[in-house]
Protein backbone atom coordinates (compact mmCIF):
# COMPACT_ATOMS: atom_id res chain seq x y z
CA UNK A 1 0.00 0.00 0.00
CA UNK A 2 1.17 3.84 -0.98
CA UNK A 3 2.40 5.71 2.58
CA UNK A 4 0.63 8.33 3.44
CA UNK A 5 1.74 11.71 2.45
CA UNK A 6 1.36 14.85 4.75
CA UNK A 7 1.33 18.26 3.18
CA UNK A 8 3.68 20.68 3.87
CA UNK A 9 1.21 22.87 6.19
CA UNK A 10 0.49 19.56 7.97
CA UNK A 11 4.16 18.76 8.88
CA UNK A 12 4.73 22.88 9.99
CA UNK A 13 1.70 23.11 12.16
CA UNK A 14 2.57 20.13 13.97
CA UNK A 15 6.18 21.47 14.79
CA UNK A 16 4.55 24.51 16.27
CA UNK A 17 3.13 22.31 17.61
CA UNK A 18 5.99 21.02 19.55
CA UNK A 19 7.50 24.50 19.75
CA UNK A 20 5.06 25.21 21.95
CA UNK A 21 5.09 22.38 24.36
CA UNK A 22 9.08 22.97 24.05
CA UNK A 23 9.67 19.78 23.26
CA UNK A 24 12.93 18.90 20.62
CA UNK A 25 11.52 18.79 17.08
CA UNK A 26 12.60 15.45 15.47
CA UNK A 27 11.85 13.54 12.63
CA UNK A 28 10.47 11.01 15.27
CA UNK A 29 8.97 13.89 17.10
CA UNK A 30 6.85 14.78 13.51
CA UNK A 31 6.34 11.67 12.88
CA UNK A 32 4.54 10.90 16.21
CA UNK A 33 2.40 13.93 16.24
CA UNK A 34 1.12 13.51 13.36
CA UNK A 35 0.52 10.01 12.82
CA UNK A 36 2.97 8.93 10.23
CA UNK A 37 5.25 9.82 6.95
CA UNK A 38 9.12 9.54 6.66
CA UNK A 39 10.71 11.03 9.53
CA UNK A 40 13.77 12.10 7.35
CA UNK A 41 11.57 13.64 4.47
CA UNK A 42 9.22 15.47 7.56
CA UNK A 43 12.57 17.04 9.25
CA UNK A 44 13.42 18.23 6.15
CA UNK A 45 10.31 19.68 5.68
CA UNK A 46 10.39 21.26 8.98
CA UNK A 47 14.26 22.97 8.27
CA UNK A 48 13.36 24.39 4.97
CA UNK A 49 10.08 26.37 6.88
CA UNK A 50 12.76 27.25 9.82
CA UNK A 51 14.83 28.76 6.93
CA UNK A 52 12.80 30.67 5.50
CA UNK A 53 11.51 32.50 8.53
CA UNK A 54 15.31 33.38 8.97
CA UNK A 55 15.62 36.87 8.11
CA UNK A 56 19.35 38.43 8.47
CA UNK A 57 19.60 42.31 8.97
CA UNK A 58 23.01 44.29 8.13
CA UNK A 59 23.85 46.39 10.07
CA UNK A 60 26.69 48.78 10.76
CA UNK A 61 28.95 47.90 13.54
CA UNK A 62 31.74 49.99 15.32
CA UNK A 63 35.57 48.78 15.89
CA UNK A 64 36.43 47.45 19.46
CA UNK A 65 39.80 49.38 20.31
CA UNK A 66 42.41 47.17 20.42
CA UNK A 67 42.40 46.51 24.35
CA UNK A 68 38.93 45.37 24.18
CA UNK A 69 39.67 43.62 21.21
CA UNK A 70 41.78 41.46 23.23
CA UNK A 71 40.30 40.83 26.30
CA UNK A 72 37.13 39.93 24.13
CA UNK A 73 39.41 37.20 22.27
CA UNK A 74 40.69 35.92 25.21
CA UNK A 75 36.82 35.71 26.82
CA UNK A 76 35.70 34.47 23.46
CA UNK A 77 38.18 31.63 23.66
CA UNK A 78 37.61 30.71 26.99
CA UNK A 79 34.04 30.96 26.49
CA UNK A 80 34.18 28.96 23.14
CA UNK A 81 36.24 26.29 24.79
CA UNK A 82 33.47 25.96 27.65
CA UNK A 83 30.48 25.93 24.56
CA UNK A 84 32.52 23.33 22.94
CA UNK A 85 32.26 21.38 26.33
CA UNK A 86 28.75 22.16 26.75
CA UNK A 87 27.95 21.14 23.29
CA UNK A 88 29.53 17.89 23.41
CA UNK A 89 27.84 17.47 26.86
CA UNK A 90 24.65 17.93 25.16
CA UNK A 91 24.90 16.00 22.12
CA UNK A 92 26.00 13.23 23.81
CA UNK A 93 22.88 13.52 26.08
CA UNK A 94 20.67 14.06 22.99
CA UNK A 95 22.32 11.28 21.12
CA UNK A 96 21.50 8.92 23.92
CA UNK A 97 18.09 10.31 24.17
CA UNK A 98 17.15 9.73 20.96
CA UNK A 99 18.96 6.21 20.98
CA UNK A 100 16.74 5.50 24.14
CA UNK A 101 13.12 6.92 21.95
CA UNK A 102 14.11 4.78 18.99
CA UNK A 103 14.54 1.67 21.20
CA UNK A 104 11.09 2.32 22.91
CA UNK A 105 9.87 3.00 19.58
CA UNK A 106 11.52 -0.24 18.27
CA UNK A 107 9.93 -2.27 20.89
CA UNK A 108 6.45 -0.88 20.53
CA UNK A 109 6.77 -1.80 16.89
CA UNK A 110 7.83 -5.57 17.69
CA UNK A 111 5.27 -6.06 20.30
CA UNK A 112 2.26 -4.59 18.59
CA UNK A 113 3.72 -6.67 15.46
CA UNK A 114 3.82 -10.09 17.27
CA UNK A 115 0.65 -9.31 18.85
CA UNK A 116 -0.99 -9.16 15.39
CA UNK A 117 0.69 -12.81 13.88
CA UNK A 118 -0.86 -14.02 17.24
CA UNK A 119 -3.82 -12.81 16.39
CA UNK A 120 -4.02 -13.85 12.86
CA UNK A 121 -2.02 -17.55 13.84
CA UNK A 122 -5.12 -18.19 15.87
CA UNK A 123 -7.63 -17.11 13.39
CA UNK A 124 -6.36 -19.50 10.69
CA UNK A 125 -5.92 -22.30 13.42
CA UNK A 126 -9.80 -22.13 13.87
CA UNK A 127 -10.57 -22.04 10.10
CA UNK A 128 -8.03 -24.88 9.63
CA UNK A 129 -10.55 -26.41 12.52
CA UNK A 130 -13.43 -25.89 10.88
CA UNK A 131 -12.22 -26.74 7.45
CA UNK A 132 -11.16 -29.89 9.04
CA UNK A 133 -14.68 -30.39 10.64
CA UNK A 134 -16.03 -29.46 7.41
CA UNK A 135 -13.98 -32.25 5.51
CA UNK A 136 -15.12 -34.83 8.27
CA UNK A 137 -19.03 -33.96 8.03
CA UNK A 138 -18.66 -34.62 3.71
CA UNK A 139 -17.06 -37.75 4.70
CA UNK A 140 -19.32 -39.01 6.44
CA UNK A 141 -22.08 -37.54 4.26
CA UNK A 142 -20.82 -39.93 1.58
CA UNK A 143 -20.38 -42.89 3.65
CA UNK A 144 -23.87 -42.79 5.02
CA UNK A 145 -24.93 -42.45 1.09
CA UNK A 146 -22.85 -45.27 0.57
CA UNK A 147 -24.60 -46.95 3.16
CA UNK A 148 -27.94 -45.65 2.27
CA UNK A 149 -28.01 -47.38 -1.09
CA UNK A 150 -26.83 -50.51 0.46
CA UNK A 151 -29.62 -51.16 2.48
CA UNK A 152 -32.16 -49.75 -0.63
CA UNK A 153 -30.78 -52.81 -2.50
CA UNK A 154 -30.29 -55.49 0.24
CA UNK A 155 -33.75 -55.63 1.81
CA UNK A 156 -36.81 -53.02 1.73
CA UNK A 157 -37.77 -54.22 5.09
CA UNK A 158 -35.44 -51.85 6.81
CA UNK A 159 -37.35 -49.19 6.37
CA UNK A 160 -37.23 -48.42 9.54
CA UNK A 161 -33.34 -48.44 9.49
CA UNK A 162 -33.46 -46.53 6.59
CA UNK A 163 -35.69 -43.31 8.05
CA UNK A 164 -32.82 -43.39 11.08
CA UNK A 165 -30.06 -42.96 8.28
CA UNK A 166 -31.80 -40.11 6.58
CA UNK A 167 -32.26 -38.59 10.16
CA UNK A 168 -28.69 -38.84 10.65
CA UNK A 169 -27.73 -37.58 7.41
CA UNK A 170 -30.10 -34.72 7.66
CA UNK A 171 -28.14 -33.52 10.83
CA UNK A 172 -24.86 -34.50 9.43
CA UNK A 173 -26.05 -32.43 6.54
CA UNK A 174 -27.06 -29.19 8.82
CA UNK A 175 -23.68 -29.28 10.77
CA UNK A 176 -22.00 -29.32 7.33
CA UNK A 177 -23.64 -26.24 6.16
CA UNK A 178 -23.83 -24.62 9.33
CA UNK A 179 -19.55 -25.24 9.70
CA UNK A 180 -19.39 -23.68 6.36
CA UNK A 181 -21.42 -21.25 7.38
CA UNK A 182 -18.89 -20.35 10.15
CA UNK A 183 -16.44 -20.48 7.57
CA UNK A 184 -17.90 -18.03 5.45
CA UNK A 185 -18.92 -15.37 8.22
CA UNK A 186 -15.25 -15.65 9.84
CA UNK A 187 -13.75 -14.59 6.56
CA UNK A 188 -16.35 -11.96 5.48
CA UNK A 189 -15.69 -10.81 9.51
CA UNK A 190 -11.74 -10.73 8.42
CA UNK A 191 -12.18 -9.11 5.59
CA UNK A 192 -14.72 -6.13 6.93
CA UNK A 193 -12.11 -5.77 10.00
CA UNK A 194 -9.32 -4.89 7.47
CA UNK A 195 -11.43 -2.73 5.53
CA UNK A 196 -12.68 -0.90 8.70
CA UNK A 197 -9.45 -0.55 9.75
CA UNK A 198 -7.88 1.12 7.02
CA UNK A 199 -10.84 3.44 6.78
CA UNK A 200 -10.23 4.01 10.55
CA UNK A 201 -7.00 5.20 9.65
CA UNK A 202 -7.72 7.52 6.90
CA UNK A 203 -10.46 9.12 9.02
CA UNK A 204 -7.81 9.76 11.73
CA UNK A 205 -5.91 11.48 9.24
CA UNK A 206 -7.99 13.56 8.33
CA UNK A 207 -9.29 14.31 12.04
CA UNK A 208 -5.65 15.26 12.86
CA UNK A 209 -5.45 17.76 9.58
CA UNK A 210 -9.03 19.40 10.81
CA UNK A 211 -7.69 19.30 13.93
CA UNK A 212 -4.61 21.52 13.41
CA UNK A 213 -6.60 23.67 10.94
CA UNK A 214 -8.80 24.47 13.40
CA UNK A 215 -6.19 25.19 15.83
CA UNK A 216 -4.66 27.47 13.16
CA UNK A 217 -7.85 29.02 12.67
CA UNK A 218 -8.75 29.74 16.33
CA UNK A 219 -5.18 31.41 16.83
CA UNK A 220 -5.72 33.54 13.97
CA UNK A 221 -9.33 34.87 15.15
CA UNK A 222 -7.38 35.59 18.71
CA UNK A 223 -4.45 37.56 17.25
CA UNK A 224 -6.76 39.77 14.96
CA UNK A 225 -9.18 39.87 18.03
CA UNK A 226 -6.58 41.42 19.89
CA UNK A 227 -5.73 43.26 17.59
CA UNK A 228 -9.07 44.73 17.25
CA UNK A 229 -9.49 45.22 21.32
Amino acid sequence: MRPVEFTTEEIVNAGQELQATGRNITGFALRQKIGGGNPSRLKQVWDEYLSSQAEVTAEPVAELPPEVADAVAAVSKSLADRLMELAVEVNDKAVKAAERRVTDVIRSMGEQREQAERELFDAAQMVEELEARLDESREQAADLDHQLAEVKANNQAQAVELAQVKERLAIIEDERNRYSQQVEQMRAERDTAREESAMLRGEVNILQAQSSELMRTFGTSRTQAAKKS
